[in-house]
């Protein structure tokens, strides 16, 4: 079948990476794709929101399913699109009404309090209540959450630690700090804890796989300081996701969101992503995404055992059926290298060398912000440049393939995070 897969970013590298790899896929395009993902397939450059120009490859090239990697399309409604454009075409990938769960963080919330999901207490804020909001901030105890509403690429979430500090960001959210994607800010309660990601691919009719479970580090400073990123790094398997714990996601948060969106109506074929934090033993929801993380994905298809496609299909089918998706017990980290500057200014267009150093039989460099330049180079072209994952009997030895191949190849202002994984590896209950 042909396959075209939307996106940019290391996640898209890794899916294409996972999907070139099935017999069932005679042709797979990559839109826009990056300097790297022509390895696996054709990229062909386009908007993913432009969906007319998707709609041109689709008949073009004869597409058979579409993969939407990112957020944007599905909040901005391409399953709806093609629904009425091209109703027999397969998408993995919820519609407009679905993607809210990622679109709107207020709806999610809602929605968790109406299931009974465990989430933190919460409530959400307009510049018409801007004086309410400050009020409610009063009665929390620090360190304060703020998020903004809409999308903001990863960046909407302020953790601040001082009641001033909370107050003056939340002025500046509703004052346009994000555009309108802080139009509304949900202001919640911290909760202390240590996270984890878990990825479930749903059919919309009962039918449900889970992925492996990752953690990814966020923050751009090592020992978790300075501002979020989209992700500094991942590690697969999480060692406090054992058995029982998965137990309680499962009951408590999988089965509900699941049932919660078929009583609504909401025909929800694709992966959801459920930001997790484990509250001394009891997981509780920090966040929903409607589709796979980033960097955590560039792990997790590492340890994705069986053949993806038909797992993919299924699922855009609405029937996933007895379609197996087995785990590789094996570790996998994924260690990213980012622009000097990032998650601020940064300088693109800076050559990068030595990937031909890179043991390919050990580490995987998903490419994220790369680009062949006119002169044939590949270079630098967003802030997080390439995600080396590696697989390897213990997470310590995945890190060290990772760690070792990020050191091999260079480019001006490189930084990355060497304590990925500490955290996990000295975990203790």
């Amino acid at each position: 079948m042909n396959i075209l897969l939307l996106g940019s970013g290391g996640r898209e590298s890794a899916l294409a990476y996972k999907i070139s790899r099935s017999p069932l896929c005679d042709k797979l395009f990559i839109a826009p794709g990056n300097g790297g993902t022509g390895a696996y397939g054709t990229n062909i450059i386009l908007k993913p929101t432009d969906f007319e120009a998707v709609d041109a490859v689709v008949d073009r090239e004869k597409i058979d399913l579409l993969v939407v990697g990112n957020e944007d399309p599905l909040v901005a409604g391409i399953r709806d699109f093609f629904a009425e454009r091209r109703p027999g075409l397969l998408i993995v990938g919820p519609g407009a009404d679905g993607a809210a769960l990622e679109g709107s963080k207020d709806f999610a919330k809602q929605f968790m309090t109406e299931m009974g999901i465990p989430t933190a207490a919460y409530r959400s804020f307009t510049s018409d209540t801007l004086a309410e909001g400050e009020d409610f901030l009063a009665t929390l105890e620090p360190p304060y959450v703020l998020k903004a509403d809409g999308l903001a690429a990863g960046k909407g979430v302020l953790i601040v630690d001082t009641l001033e500090e909370a107050r003056k960001e939340l002025r500046e959210m509703l004052s346009g700090m994000f555009g309108a994607a802080s139009a509304t800010v949900v202001i919640e309660q911290f909760l202390s804890g240590i996270e984890c990601s878990v990825f479930v691919l749903t059919d919309g009719n009962g039918g449900y796989r889970v992925l492996p479970v990752a953690k990814d580090y966020k923050r751009i400073g090592e020992g978790d300081t300075g501002p979020n990123t989209g992700g500094m790094g991942a590690v697969s398997p999480v060692v406090f996701a054992d058995d029982e714990f998965m137990a309680k996601v499962d009951e408590r948060i999988i089965r509900p969101t699941l049932r919660g969106l078929r009583e609504r109506g909401i025909d929800y074929r694709g992966f959801i992503f459920l930001g997790l934090i484990n509250v001394k033993g009891e997981p509780m929801v920090i966040e929903y995404n409607v589709r796979m993380g980033d960097p955590e994905t560039e792990a997790v298809m590492l340890r994705v055992a069986s053949d993806l496609v038909p797992a993919l299909v299924g699922a855009a089918k609405g029937d996933l059926g007895d379609t197996e998706l087995r785990h590789d017990s094996r570790a996998a980290v994924t260690v990213m290298a980012v622009s000097g500057g990032y998650p601020g200014s940064y300088s693109k267009g800076k050559e990068i060398t030595g990937l031909d150093a890179v043991d390919s039989d050990v580490t995987v460099p998903f490419h994220a912000g790369t680009a062949v330049n006119t002169d044939g180079r590949l270079v630098t072209s967003g802030g997080r440049v390439i995600a080396f994952s590696s697989l390897g009997d213990t997470v310590e030895q995945a890190l060290e393939r990772s760690f070792k191949a990020v050191n091999a190849v260079d480019f001006d202002g490189k930084y990355f995070r060497r304590d990925i994984g500490a955290d996990l590896l000295n975990y203790k209950k």
